[in-house]
C-alpha cells in the first residue's frame, strides 16, 4: 500500500534540510608545459606556494607569480599534462602530513610511504614554509647532543638546537658522521629525520636496512627523493623534513635532522629558477639562494620552556669540489650555521677516520654544549693537538729534535690515533671521557701507537667488568669528581699491567 502521508513527510523533511549553495572554483589554463614546469593563465587570485591541481590529478606549487601567468612546478611527471588542460586552485598552501606515524618509515617529500609498508595514517598537516622561532621564543644552546664520535664530542661539541655544518669533498665520510650520530641517539629520547636529496634508491634502501639492524629505524624518518625525480620534489624534500621535525619539536621533543646534501638542493633550485626565467647571479644561482637555505636552517632551535622546551638540531651537509670551501654555496651555508665539521681527503687517505680537520673545524657553541666531565678532559686534548700540529710542520724540516719536542710529537701522534674510530660504532660519553683522560694524563705513552686501538677497546671492556661504578658515576653526574679520578687512575694502572 502506498501511504500518501509518509511520502509527504519525507518530502517535507527533505525540503527543510535542503541547503542551496554555489561551489566556486578558480580555474586556469595551461599555456606551456615542459621540464616539469607549467605556465598557467587565468589563476588571478593564486597565492605564492599554493597547491594547484591539474586535470589528471597531479599537484603543483605556484612558485612564480607574474603579471599575465603563473609559473607552476609540477610535483611529478609532466608526461600527461598538455597545453589547454584545466588547472584549478586548491586554496591550500603546500603542506605535508606530519606526526609520530612517520617515525620508522621511508617517505617521499609528499609524505607518501615508499618503503612497501601500509599507507601512513595521520590527520595532522603542516605547511612546508613556516616562520622560524623568534629570539623571545628560543633559549640558549646548553644541552649536549652526543654524536658518539670522540673527535667531535671532545673538540667540536654539538648542542641541542644547534646548526652544525658537515663539509668536505666527495667520499670523505660526511654521511658516515651523520649516520653514526643517528645510531647514537638510541635510548636518548631523540627523534631523527634523515633527508636524502637526489641519492640513489639503492643507497637509501641500504641505509634503512642498516638503521633497522642497529635498532635506530624505530625513532627515525627517512625522507627520500631520487636523482631521476622532478627537481621540484628535490627542492621540496628538506622543507618537508623540516615541517615533520617542527611538529615533534612543538610537542616538546628533541629532534635531530640531517640534510644530505644541500649542494644538490641548491642545484635543484637553480634548475627550477633558470627554467622559470629568473635572473641568474653568481655561478648561475638565483639571487635568493642564500635566503632559501637561511630560512630553512633558521627553523632549527631550542625552544623556550614556555613553549615546551623542545629542540631541533640541524646537521646540513655540503659537498665541496677539490677542497674549495670558498665557493658560493659552501660560504653561504658556513655563514648561516653555528660552526662546521671540515673533512679532508688527505686525512681520509692517511687512515685518520673520521677525517676531521681539527684546525679548520669549529663549534660556535663550544663548551656550553658539553658535560663537565668532557669539558675537563677536552681542554688538555685541544692544547696538545694544537701544539702537535705546529711542531709536526717544523719537524718535517728538521732531523735533529730535542727531547721535549720528540715527547710532544709522540703524545700528539698517540692522541691522533685514539681519535680514530670505526664506522657504525659510536661510543658513550663516559667511555670517551675515560679514554681521553688516560691519553692526556700520559698513561698510554708506553703503549705502541699501532696497538692503541686494541688498548682502547680492551680498557673499556675491562672498566665495565671490574670498575663498573666509574662509568656509571660519570654518566649519572656528568662530572669527573676527585674520587672518580682516583678510581679511574687505579683502573688504568691495573689494566696496563696486564696489557
Amino acid at each position: 500500500m502506498i501511504n500518501a502521508d509518509e511520502i509527504a513527510g519525507i518530502l517535507k523533511a527533505q525540503i527543510q534540510n535542503f541547503k542551496g549553495g554555489i561551489a566556486e572554483d578558480e580555474v586556469g589554463t595551461v599555456i606551456e608545459v615542459g621540464a616539469n614546469l607549467a605556465r598557467v593563465y587565468g589563476l588571478r587570485g593564486v597565492r605564492a606556494s599554493e597547491l594547484v591541481e591539474f586535470a589528471n590529478g597531479l599537484q603543483g606549487v605556484a612558485l612564480n607569480l607574474e603579471e599575465d601567468n603563473v609559473g607552476v612546478v609540477i610535483l611529478g611527471s609532466d608526461q600527461e599534462i598538455k597545453e589547454g588542460d584545466r588547472v584549478k586552485r586548491t586554496g591550500r598552501i603546500a603542506s605535508v602530513p606530519v606526526g609520530e606515524a612517520l617515525l620508522g618509515r621511508v617517505v617521499n617529500p609528499l609524505g607518501e610511504a615508499i618503503d612497501g609498508g601500509p599507507p601512513i595514517e595521520t590527520k595532522r598537516y603542516r605547511t612546508i614554509e613556516n616562520t622560524a622561532p623568534s629570539v623571545v621564543q628560543r633559549q640558549g644552546v646548553k644541552q649536549p647532543l652526543q654524536t658518539g664520535i670522540r673527535a667531535i664530542d671532545a673538540l667540536i661539541p654539538i648542542g641541542k638546537g644547534q646548526r652544525e655544518l658537515i663539509i668536505g669533498d666527495r667520499s670523505t665520510g660526511k654521511t658516515a658522521i651523520a649516520i653514526d650520530t643517528i645510531i647514537n641517539q638510541k635510548g636518548a629520547n631523540v627523534c631523527c629525520i634523515y633527508v636524502a636529496i637526489g641519492q640513489k634508491n639503492s643507497t637509501v634502501a641500504a641505509l634503512a636496512q642498516m638503521l633497522t639492524q642497529k635498532g635506530a629505524m624505530e625513532y627515525t624518518t627517512i625522507v627520500a627523493v631520487g636523482p631521476s625525480e622532478a627537481a621540484a620534489l628535490r627542492w621540496l624534500a628538506p622543507f618537508a623534513g623540516c615541517a615533520t621535525g617542527e611538529e615533534l619539536m612543538a610537542k616538546g621533543k628533541d629532534v635531530l635532522i640531517v640534510y644530505d646534501d644541500l649542494t644538490k638542493h641548491a642545484q635543484s633550485y637553480r634548475e627550477m629558477s633558470l627554467l622559470l626565467r629568473r635572473p641568474p647571479g653568481r655561478e648561475a644561482y638565483p639571487g635568493d639562494v642564500f635566503f632559501l637555505h637561511s630560512r630553512l636552517l633558521e627553523r632549527a632551535a631550542k625552544l623556550s620552556d614556555d613553549l615546551g622546551g623542545g629542540s631541533m638540531t640541524a646537521l646540513p651537509i655540503i659537498e665541496t669540489q677539490a677542497g674549495d670551501f670558498s665557493a658560493y654555496i659552501p660560504t653561504n651555508v658556513i655563514s648561516i650555521t653555528d660552526g662546521q665539521i671540515y673533512l679532508t681527503p688527505e686525512l681520509f687517505f692517511q687512515g685518520i677516520r673520521p677525517a676531521v680537520d681539527v684546525g679548520l673545524s669549529v663549534s660556535r657553541v663550544g663548551g656550553s654544549a658539553q658535560t663537565k666531565a668532557m669539558k675537563s678532559v677536552a681542554g688538555q686534548l685541544k692544547l696538545e693537538l694544537a701544539q702537535y700540529r705546529d711542531l709536526a710542520a717544523f719537524a718535517k724540516l728538521s732531523s735533529d729534535l730535542d727531547k721535549s719536542t720528540q715527547m710532544q710529537l709522540m703524545r700528539g701522534e698517540k692522541m691522533t690515533e685514539l681519535l680514530k674510530q670505526a664506522q657504525y660504532q659510536p661510543q658513550a660519553m663516559e667511555d670517551q671521557v675515560a679514554i681521553i683522560y688516560a691519553a692526556t694524563k700520559g698513561y698510554v705513552n708506553d703503549v705502541p701507537t699501532p696497538r692503541l686501538q686494541d688498548w682502547a677497546r680492551g680498557f673499556i671492556g675491562f672498566l665495565h667488568r671490574k670498575y663498573a661504578a666509574v662509568p656509571e658515576a660519570i654518566a649519572a653526574s656528568g662530572q669527573l669528581s676527585d674520587d672518580t679520578k682516583k678510581q679511574l687512575d687505579a683502573a688504568i694502572a691495573e689494566f696496563n699491567k696486564s696489557f
